[in-house]
């Protein structure tokens, strides 16, 4: 038996510090990497053309209204200096019969158009959701078109139809042409949060013994109220700044808010024409915010999403 000599342990050489590997361009990794930092550093950087142009559409757009209600407040006639701070303008409005007739012809309208609209809007997006047939497609599409139509030529049609039907233009033809413009936006809207429930859950309620009428009453109309709600503030909104319908279908007297400020300004902007002005902004950016704000109190994201159904 013979005994083998220990093997001694060898040494591994110690690593060799890591070279930058040259590439064909003859750069190493590091520079590449900075070059591609610095590339992206300028893509990332936003044309100075592009700033001045957004700057200068939202001056073009918010300056006008700003200088309104800015003036709306001034303690003198002057529609170009700016002297002193002072209700003036808005105690006068209070004061003037004739544009508080107009108010109130403009809040009859919009609140009558939007009841009209509101259950004309639902029974439509309920039957056109349920409808599967062509027919049912067609009126879908039926329903878009005063959606893209210019609402000059809506309300150049609405007269020429009263007027042939031999109506005598008043509140009444304004009333029918509002509901008639409006219902196209509550059956749009409508229609995709309808499409977005659950059958099943109407069904079941059927199958529990209530009826047709009973789960629409008890179960489809409770889940679309945040939406039906909605809907009725921004028709609300919508029909009171409107001025093509309201000119085109109003009578002699009393017309609404929006054409008597447009009959006033032909002489001359007066002062009072500021404040009614900024309470009509002021209006109508409460009213959109609520409209946004009402889902939220039902538990929904916000009020974007009736329009995507979720």
């Amino acid at each position: 038996m013979t005994l083998r000599p220990a093997l001694k342990p060898q040494r591994r050489p110690a690593p060799r510090p890591l070279r930058a590997v040259a590439t064909r361009t003859g750069s190493s990794p590091a520079t590449r990497a900075s070059r591609v930092r610095r590339r992206r550093r300028g893509t990332d950087r936003k044309p100075r053309f592009a700033l001045a142009v957004t700057a200068a559409f939202f001056a073009l757009l918010y300056l006008p209204i700003g200088v309104v209600v800015l003036f709306s407040f001034n303690s003198q006639k002057s529609l170009t200096v700016f002297k002193d701070f002072s209700l003036r303008w808005y105690s006068a409005f209070l004061r003037d019969e004739v544009l508080l007739d107009s108010l109130g012809m403009s809040l009859r309208v919009s609140l009558v158009a939007m009841a009209g609209s509101l259950i004309l809007g639902v029974a439509l997006a309920l039957g056109l959701v349920r409808c599967r047939s062509r027919l049912g497609s067609f009126a879908g599409l039926i329903m878009l078109v005063p959606l893209i139509t210019p609402e000059i030529v809506t309300g150049v049609a609405a007269m020429m139809l009263f007027k042939g039907l031999g109506i005598t233009l008043s509140t009444g033809t304004v009333m029918l042409a509002e509901i008639t413009f409006s219902i196209s936006y509550v059956t749009v809207i409508l229609r995709s949060r309808i499409a977005a429930l659950n059958p099943e859950v109407e069904e079941a309620a059927m199958d529990l013994g209530a009826s047709r009428w009973q789960a629409l009453r008890l179960v489809t109309l409770p889940a679309l109220l945040p939406s039906i709600l909605a809907c009725a503030v921004l028709v609300f909104a919508l029909v009171f700044d409107d001025f093509v319908l309201a000119y085109f279908t109003t009578g002699v007297d009393p017309q609404p808010l929006s054409v008597r400020i447009y009959s006033a300004i032909r002489f001359g902007v007066q002062p009072t024409i500021n404040a009614v002005g900024t309470l009509m902004l002021a209006g109508s950016i409460g009213l959109i915010a609520l409209a946004l704000f009402i889902p939220r109190l039902f538990g929904r994201r916000g009020g974007l999403d009736l329009l995507s159904g979720k």
